[in-house]
């Protein structure tokens, strides 16, 4: 028999660096869970990741106890990695920041391919692309 579930819910932490404040206390106290024990399952469940953000997935159950399930690191993240910078372009169509090579577009749509809307890597090649291009990033041969 499956728990009834109260909520879902999405955020986006820093790998190994979570702790009861905001935004994570904000965003889950109101719905009752241990946020230490909360804390540190993801702590323990992401110290392979140090430095980078990681989506959870959190589903909060009735009883207030809790599952989550871990993402993909957002493409911007990985493409600024890639690109060796520390934030994209504000006005991407005249100011380049950086460039990146069709072989490291390709690692990370692989790397991302579970968690995007594409049926297969070149579909998502071409949605990492452009997500490249909106951050002012050039995509080089």
């Amino acid at each position: 028999m499956a728990k009834p579930i109260k909520t879902t819910l999405k955020l986006q932490l820093e790998a190994g660096k979570a702790t009861p404040a905001p935004p994570v206390g904000t965003a889950l106290g109101p719905h009752g869970i241990n946020l230490g024990q909360f804390c540190s399952q993801f702590n323990e469940a992401t110290k392979d990741m140090a430095g980078s953000v990681v989506p959870a997935v959190i589903t909060i159950y009735e009883d207030r106890s809790f599952d989550f399930v871990l993402k993909t690191s957002p493409a911007s993240d990985l493409l600024k990695k890639a690109a060796g910078i520390a934030k994209g372009a504000g006005d991407p169509l005249r100011n380049k920041v950086g460039s990146v090579t069709k072989a490291q577009v390709r690692e990370i749509a692989e790397k991302k391919l579970k968690d995007l809307n594409a049926r297969n890597i070149n579909a998502a090649i071409k949605i990492i692309e452009g997500t490249a291009r909106s951050m002012g990033i050039e995509v080089k041969g």
